[in-house]
C-alpha cells in the first residue's frame, strides 16, 4: 500500500525552492492498555482536581502558567505566545552542506522521508545524486509550528531523508557521565576480549533478524488470557554472582581454563545493592495555595505580513 504524505513542505537554497512531501520512516505497533474499575470493569477517566479547593475543575476553568520559583507561576496567554512565534513558512532552509562524518549520530531525533511534489522530480533528484557525490550532507531549519526546528537532510537509496535534531545546549556530555579511571589489562585479556568481538561480527546490520520478542510473548499471553487459559510465569533467572572478568571472557569462547592457567584477581564484580535503613519520613505540610501572576496587559498580536503576488 502506498504511504500517505504527512505534510508538505518545501527545500530552499539559494535561489532554488523544491517542493515535497514529508513521510513518517516508521508505524508503531506497541500494545496499549486501559485502566478499568475492579469492581465493574469499567474503563475509568482521568480528572482534574485542586488540592487547595479540593474540588474537580473542568478544562475551560484552567490556565496556562510558567513556575518561575518554588510554587510561584506566571501566566502564559494564547497571545503571548503567538507574540514569539515565527510565520508559519513549511520551509526547509538550507544553511550548509557539511561532511557526512563530522555529524555525530547522537544529536540525532526523528526522521521522515522526502519525497517529490509534484513537478519537482528533476530537482528533488538532481540535490539528492549532488549530496551523494559529494559524500555531503544538508543542515537546515524547519519553520514547523511556529518554531525553529534544526533539521538534517540526507541523501539515501537515491532520495532524501530528513533528520529532525537536538541543539547542542540540549544534548548532555559523556563528561557528565561517571567514568572508570586508568585500567591496564594483560595481553591475555585484550587477546580475549578480541576473540570474543570477532566471534560475534558479522559483515552487515540485518535489522530482519530481530523482533520484539515481549511483545510477541505479551500478545501470547493475551490471546490465553481471552480464550480463558491460564498464563505460566517462565523460571525466574538466576542471582548475579561476582566473577572474574577473564574467565567470563574465557567462557563466552567456549575455552576451557588449562591446569596451567593461574587464577587472576578479579577485575570486574557485579555487586549486589544491600539493603539500607528507610529514611524516615518529613512530616507532612500545610498546603498553601500557589502564588499565581496574572496577566496584567495584551500583548498586541502582529498580523502576518500579505505575501505579496508575483
Amino acid at each position: 500500500m502506498a504511504a500517505r504524505s504527512t505534510a508538505s513542505a518545501s527545500i530552499s537554497f539559494g535561489l532554488v525552492s523544491i517542493p515535497v512531501k514529508m513521510y513518517t520512516t516508521v508505524s508503531s505497533h506497541h500494545i496499549g492498555f486501559h485502566m478499568l474499575h475492579k469492581k465493574c470493569g469499567t474503563r475509568v477517566k482521568q480528572q482534574l482536581i485542586c488540592p487547595y479547593d479540593k474540588e474537580v475543575v473542568e478544562r475551560s476553568q484552567t490556565m496556562r502558567g510558567y513556575e518561575y520559583g518554588k510554587e510561584r507561576y506566571v501566566e502564559i496567554t494564547d497571545e503571548d505566545l503567538d507574540a514569539v512565534r515565527l510565520e508559519r513558512t513549511d520551509r526547509i532552509d538550507i544553511l550548509e552542506f557539511v561532511p557526512e562524518e563530522t555529524v555525530d549520530l547522537l544529536y540525532l531525533d526523528r526522521t521522515h522521508f522526502l519525497g517529490p511534489d509534484k513537478g519537482a522530480g528533476r530537482a528533488y533528484k538532481l540535490l539528492a545524486d549532488a549530496m551523494e557525490r559529494n559524500g555531503r550532507i544538508a543542515v537546515g531549519r524547519f519553520g514547523v509550528r511556529g518554531q525553529d526546528q534544526l533539521v538534517l537532510l540526507r541523501p539515501y537509496k537515491g532520495g532524501l531523508i530528513m533528520h529532525q535534531m537536538h541543539y547542542a545546549d540540549e544534548v548532555r556530555s559523556i563528561d557528565d557521565i561517571p567514568q572508570p579511571g586508568k585500567v591496564e589489562f594483560k595481553k591475555a585479556e585484550q587477546d580475549l576480549a578480541d576473540q570474543l568481538v570477532d566471534q560475534l561480527s558479522t559483515d552487515a546490520f540485518q535489522p530482519e533478524k530481530y523482533h520484539d520478542e515481549y511483545e510477541e510473548r505479551l500478545t501470547a499471553a493475551i490471546e490465553k488470557k481471552v480464550a480463558g487459559e491460564e498464563i505460566t510465569a517462565p523460571p525466574e533467572r538466576p542471582e548475579a554472582q561476582v566473577i572474574d572478568l577473564f574467565e567470563a571472557l574465557k567462557r563466552s569462547l567456549g575455552a576451557k581454563p588449562t591446569p596451567g592457567d593461574q587464577e587472576e584477581p578479579p577485575t570486574q564484580q557485579i555487586l549486589q545493592a544491600e539493603g539500607t535503613e528507610e529514611e524516615e519520613a518529613p512530616a507532612p505540610s500545610t498546603k498553601r495555595r500557589p502564588a499565581v501572576k496574572k496577566a496584567t496587559h495584551r500583548t498586541t498580536h502582529r498580523k502576518p505580513r500579505e505575501k505579496k503576488s508575483a
